[in-house]
């Protein structure tokens, strides 16, 4: 089924923990992830969500890969929408992080998700995904995976990340973060379909997406398989 979003849907930017006039305050299982198979910013935080073992902190509900709606939305996720904003017209996409307490959308935006889960959830003896101190680099490394989807700066982009993952383990200094999250999320394509081609020609950046793939955060629901 071939789909096409008629009218751009609402970014919904609430935050977990982070406005206490919200009342989205950090309380397991309250909240909900809806995730969509082979879209970019539900794979970032599909990984995120494995990295930090949130299963039974924050369920997921995996939605068909293709929409079932002609303006390219999911029938599932439309008594969300409509529920949080008022005489809703659009589609209903994901990512959504809903809240089950009074079932409406928290937020649709994937990098606010992403910090959320990971500055409320966070187990003792899990990763530090948002390292400080490194608040810069990460800000850095967000704007080049927004250009790595243009096709006239993406071979500039592979280039940067060439010469960061030849200098370091890992995109962001010597240990796994958000950063790496990032551009393992930009760069691989659908579900098993491998990398980009065009990383080829850089060795460090494909030895780090097949080695990230090997985890099994990212190899799990919603992951792609550098070839």
């Amino acid at each position: 089924m071939s789909v096409t979003p008629l009218t751009p849907a609402p970014v919904f930017r609430g935050r977990i923990g982070r406005d206490a006039r919200s009342g989205h305050y950090a309380v397991p299982r309250r909240y909900r992830l809806h995730l969509s198979p082979g879209h970019e910013d539900c794979r970032g935080i599909a990984v995120v969500h494995g990295l930090l073992g949130l299963d039974e902190v924050c369920p997921v509900t995996v939605l068909d890969a293709v929409p079932d709606r002609a303006d390219g939305g999911h029938s599932v996720l439309r008594p969300l929408y409509e529920a949080s904003a008022h005489h809703y017209r659009g589609p209903a996409v994901a990512p959504v992080l809903s809240d089950g307490w009074s079932g409406r959308i928290v937020s649709t935006h994937a990098r606010d998700i992403m910090r959320d889960l990971a500055a409320a959830f966070t187990p003792a003896a899990g990763p530090v995904l948002y390292p400080e101190g490194a608040e810069a680099q990460l800000a850095a490394v967000e704007v080049l995976c927004d250009r790595a989807a243009e096709p006239a700066t993406l071979p500039g982009v592979l280039d940067v990340l060439e010469r960061r993952l030849t200098a370091h383990s890992h995109v962001v200094g010597d240990r796994l973060t958000a950063a790496d999250v990032e551009v393992w999320a930009a760069l691989v394509r659908h579900p098993h379909a491998g990398p980009r081609p065009e990383a080829d020609g850089h060795p460090a950046l494909r030895a780090h997406l097949r080695r990230l793939t090997a985890h099994p955060a990212f190899a799990r629901h919603l992951a792609g398989r550098p070839g």
